[in-house]
């Protein structure tokens, strides 16, 4: 049997994780792959806690699902990688890390798996993700039948002109022009299955990054070490976008600044990381207050948690 433990982060959004572990459970997994679900609360203030357990005890699943629960909020890096660690101590062959605002169809693990049937050395694959129904960016740009059909994440590459992430027909219908399996520069942290060989070679998650960017660390680091990354889009899910940490906010407004200059400090050409720290001293002489505190405690190396609404 091959073992293969799904990863879920949760951070005060208990309905968010429990509506995923739903459509985690009705996964269709052949005989071949013995599925064990990780949940791990990020350190939550609320019932959280208590819901999913209650949710766990209620569905009949105790034995296939584990819930650890930390003490304080340890990032999307910190908390998955708690995951991870307990996923290969368990003798897990491969690691879905997959986040809790999303849903899954009841055949993607499966197809997930397929993929690293193919030749080569293929050491991450992930999913074609759709924008779950009613949470697509341009919400007024689509009729009624094309949602669940906007693409979020068909393949990603690195625009190293910009130091960012570049999701391969995000905001498009498919209609069918998205279904070849290629190799990809950038397999996303909202669904990635990793097989264990790679978190030997490579480490796991760079806690650093805290949250953003770090799939884009994950996926540079394991192709330098030779690993493929693939695109399969025969694995089918659905994204709530921006469910749990809100597109456009302060949040995210802070810790995308401060993730970006750590990527392009390990690993932007000299060229590139000049013209963006110029734009990151800029930055510290302007108005916005999130921007200018990012940069600083990047300069200043304090990564990890920070209050947002601390800054002034």
């Amino acid at each position: 049997m091959i073992k293969i433990s799904v990863i879920l982060l949760n951070w005060n959004q208990f309905k968010l994780t429990i509506d995923c572990l739903k459509s985690v459970l009705k996964s269709k997994l052949g005989n071949k792959i013995n599925l064990k679900i990780i949940v791990v609360d990020n350190g939550s203030k609320g019932k959280d806690v208590k819901k999913i357990n209650s949710f766990i005890k209620s569905s009949g699943s105790k034995g296939k699902i584990k819930l650890i629960k930390n003490k304080e909020n340890l990032g999307f890096t910190g908390g998955n990688n708690i995951g991870i660690r307990y996923a290969l101590k368990d003798k897990a062959d491969f690691v879905f890390i997959l986040n809790n605002d999303t849903e899954i169809k009841d055949d993607c693990i499966l197809e997930l798996w397929k993929a690293f049937s193919k030749n080569g050395n293929i050491g991450i694959v992930s999913p074609k993700i759709y924008y779950y129904p009613g949470f697509e960016f341009h919400k007024n740009r689509y009729r009624k039948n094309d949602l669940g059909r906007v693409i979020w994440y068909a393949g990603g590459k690195i625009d190293w002109n910009n130091i960012l992430g570049q999701h391969i027909g995000i905001d498009k219908v498919d209609k069918g022009q998205f279904n070849r399996i290629g190799q990809v520069e950038l397999a996303t942290g909202c669904a990635m299955l990793v097989k264990k060989e790679v978190f030997k070679k490579i480490g796991l998650l760079d806690e650093r990054f805290f949250i953003y960017l770090e799939d884009l660390d994950f996926s540079y680091r394991a192709r330098r070490k030779g690993f493929k990354l693939l695109f399969w889009p025969q694995a089918m899910m659905y994204h709530k976008n921006a469910g749990s940490t809100g597109s456009g906010s302060p949040f995210q407004n802070y810790y995308f600044t401060r993730s970006r200059l750590l990527f392009a400090r390990k690993h932007a050409s000299f060229k590139m990381r000049l013209l963006l720290f110029k734009e990151a001293l800029k930055g510290l002489m302007g108005s916005d207050k999130i921007k200018k505190e990012a940069v600083k405690d990047f300069f200043l190396k304090r990564f990890g948690y920070k209050n947002i609404d601390t800054i002034e």
